[in-house]
């Protein structure tokens, strides 16, 4: 398929699935907030925040935060939002593959756009280095 074919499709299709991703401190919420305008934007991040507006990861919970995210994705997509952004690390492929899966479900394009950290932010959730260079070294792209 060529590359006008594809975004002809995707025209066509009328809804898009953003996906922003990229290691923790990139700057994936701050772009996703800056382009999304009135378009929702959903992380598995959110499910670690309480009431109280505090975050508190647990990793035994990342399951559930991801399914969250993936369901909230998806019915954002079936009551027809034109425009549907998911900000994640997604560092390996089969993690992109979820989204791209739901996408197609819903008769939705995508695309994923990693974020690079060219400004040296650092994390906004304290991830520790390690955990950083551990994603670094297992994040897959597709070019």
């Amino acid at each position: 398929m060529m590359i006008n074919e594809h975004y002809e499709d995707a025209n066509a299709m009328n809804q898009i699935l953003i996906m922003l991703r990229g290691l923790p401190g990139a700057g994936k919420s701050t772009a996703a907030s800056f382009v999304s305008g009135d378009h929702p934007v959903f992380e598995a991040d959110s499910y670690f925040v309480g009431d109280d507006g505090v975050y508190r990861f647990d990793k035994s919970l990342l399951p559930q935060a991801h399914a969250a995210c993936q369901q909230a994705v998806r019915c954002a997509l079936e009551a027809g939002e034109p425009i549907v952004y998911v900000s994640n690390t997604s560092t390996q492929d089969w993690e992109v593959a979820q989204y791209q899966e739901i996408a197609t479900d819903c008769g939705a394009a995508f695309v994923s756009m990693i974020v690079e950290n060219r400004h040296g932010g650092s994390s906004a959730h304290d991830v520790p280095q390690s955990s950083v260079e551990s994603m670094r070294d297992r994040f897959d792209v597709s070019l």
